[in-house]
């Protein structure tokens, strides 16, 4: 699946803190009725079985609303699946040596932080970024806070979409205008929601207005 800056507007990552009971794929579906346009797989704690059997239904939904679905950093699964990417982080493996796995037709996602990060990134093959933690998050409580300054810097100096992540919600979304994001991904602003359908649509409406600022 070929990637555009407009697919990157709302940008969903999995949770499956909040399910109670619920499956993760049902969940996903709720979000792209409400109109996510991106869905990220992610999984710190599953093994290759449990992440294989979620990614594979989740692929399933995401293809039915013909929605980009990559995995977080785990290579073998995005493999295995046939997943439309991968997103990974500073830590993990290098754009270069990921699109070499992968193949020049998938998408590529990469965390960063400073313009330094982003540039070799964006050299390097990764076809967007990720960029955060814009406001404290316990999803990653190692996740340096990156400032509004620095976003706006990254999104000057690279060619490449850049999408916002890290604590953004309904009520703090419209701070990052301005700033030259192509999109925000969040991970319980959707799926910590009570009703995800409509927390998807509040978001996405708040969303026009702060991409277009």
């Amino acid at each position: 699946m070929k990637l555009d800056r407009e697919s990157l507007l709302l940008y969903a990552v999995t949770d499956r803190a909040w399910l109670h009971g619920r499956k993760l794929a049902e969940d996903v579906e709720k979000a792209l009725l409400g109109g996510a346009t991106f869905v990220q797989l992610r999984e710190k704690d599953a093994s290759f079985e449990e992440f294989l059997e979620q990614a594979q239904e989740v692929k399933k939904v995401c293809k039915k609303y013909n929605v980009p679905f990559v995995i977080n950093d785990n290579i073998e699964v995005a493999l295995a699946v046939n997943a439309d990417g991968i997103h990974v982080g500073q830590s993990d493996m290098e754009a270069g040596s990921v699109r070499e796995k992968l193949g020049k037709d998938k998408i590529i996602g990469v965390s960063t932080r400073t313009v330094e990060e982003a540039l070799l990134a964006q050299e390097r093959g990764a076809d967007y970024l990720g960029v955060g933690a814009m406001f404290q998050t316990s999803t990653k409580l190692d996740a340096a806070d990156v400032t509004f300054e620095e976003l706006k810097a990254i999104c000057a100096a690279v060619e490449i979409p850049v999408v916002a992540i890290g604590g953004i919600s309904n009520h703090n979304v419209a701070e990052l205008g301005g700033t030259g994001i192509d999109g925000v991904a969040v991970v319980s602003a959707i799926f910590a929601a009570e009703d995800i359908r409509k927390a998807t649509s509040e978001m996405k409406q708040n969303l026009e207005s702060v991409v277009k600022a």
